[in-house]
């Protein structure tokens, strides 16, 4: 079947691949794209992946979906306002548990924590504070639903609790992976040293075809991996050559590498430079006096 790579009609399900309909959640915009996919496994029984943002006619549309059938599990792949509020509501109705990796918090780095404890690091948009799963999911943790059988991909970097699930040949990727924009990385929530990790780690699941949490299907996995990675080490490169023009706070940087961005997207961009310093700083690239965080001033460590 060909795949849908047009934006879908909010509120209907449909079938994206045999066995797994998509329903678009109403949250469209800069950051979530077209809006939050909602995924629903299995026709009898039923898993629901990601169930979106708090909107009372996207819980309508999900129950409506899914009449007549038992919802036996509800995974969340991160805890970010676009992607689980609306689980504790669907929990409720369908009876079914959450499985997560961790609450919001869980998955954090050390030097991640120490950052927080300090205060000054920023961060912390767009967070479900709240969320708690029912039932939490080690990483390589294999669930058998009426699916099938999914693998539980911990793949922290856009989000410490972050998890991927791998069904048959396909992989439900949340906001790790997809096609329209590469993830958000935004400390302490947010850690670039991991999500470097986390797209090797996916590297051995990439003959998959992707579902993501916000666009189109990707069927080149691997080779939107090898991009994101590939995209990443040219930040690097672009930020060590900024310092290198002199010192300078993750905004003034920012201000310097994205010359042709709009302002609405400074904010974000500064916040992914800022996990770009953080991994540099960790690595010994650079330095700044005192903790690395949002009014620290970084230059290139001695002999760089």
């Amino acid at each position: 079947m060909a795949l849908p790579d047009t934006r879908p009609e909010t509120g209907r399900a449909a079938e994206i691949i045999p066995g797994v309909r998509r329903i678009l959640a109403p949250n469209p915009s800069p950051m979530t794209f077209w809006g939050t996919n909602t995924y629903l496994l299995g026709t009898d029984r039923v898993a629901v992946i990601d169930p979106g943002p708090d909107s009372d006619g996207h819980l309508r549309a999900i129950l409506s979906a899914v009449e007549g059938a038992q919802v036996e599990a509800i995974l969340v792949t991160h805890s970010h306002l676009d992607h689980s509020p609306l689980c504790r509501r669907l929990s409720e109705r369908t009876g079914a548990p959450v499985y997560a990796y961790g609450d919001s918090f869980a998955g954090r780095a050390p030097h991640m924590k120490a950052l927080t404890r300090h205060g000054r690091i920023g961060g912390g948009e767009g967070v479900d504070k709240g969320f708690s799963p029912d039932r939490r999911l080690e990483d390589g943790a294999r669930l058998s639903l009426g699916c099938g059988d999914l693998t539980a991909l911990w793949t922290p970097g856009h989000f410490g609790n972050h998890m991927c699930f791998a069904m048959e040949d396909v992989l439900f990727s949340g906001d790790m992976v997809m096609g329209w924009a590469s993830s958000l990385i935004s400390p302490p929530d947010g850690d670039l040293s991991a999500f470097m990790r986390s797209c090797g780690k996916l590297m051995a699941w990439a003959d998959r075809l992707c579902l993501p949490g916000h666009g189109a299907p990707v069927e080149d996995t691997r080779g939107r991996l090898e991009w994101l990675i590939d995209h990443r080490q040219k930040r690097e490169r672009q930020i060590l050559r900024a310092l290198g023009d002199g010192p300078g706070t993750a905004a003034e940087i920012t201000a310097r590498i994205y010359t042709a961005a709009g302002q609405g997207l400074m904010a974000a961009a500064a916040r992914n430079v800022l996990a770009h310093l953080i991994d540099l700083w960790m690595r010994e690239r650079v330095v700044c006096a005192g903790q690395p965080d949002e009014s620290a001033c970084f230059r290139l460590a001695p002999g760089r």
